[in-house]
């Protein structure tokens, strides 16, 4: 799935779901190497699980954050 974040640095996040856990997650755009951690600690994870630990997380002064975008991405293909 690709999902066009709001207010945060990167542009695209691409990811998969299989089985209820989160795959393949690459971002386009914003802190490549925070990015590329982000997307390895949850690689495997449930999503609800997922959701739980990255939804909420503020970027600076922002209201959010890649990780809170990856969580709301992944709220609208579960239909959480």
């Amino acid at each position: 799935m690709q999902y066009k974040p709001q207010g945060v640095c990167s542009q695209m996040i691409d990811f998969e779901i299989q089985d209820n856990k989160v795959r393949n997650v690459k971002f386009l755009g914003g802190c490549s190497g925070n990015l590329q951690g982000i997307a390895s600690l949850i690689e495997g994870m449930d999503t609800s699980e997922a959701i739980a630990r990255i939804e909420g997380i503020k970027c600076g002064f922002k209201k959010t954050s890649c990780p809170d975008q990856l969580a709301q991405a992944l709220k609208k293909a579960t239909g959480n």
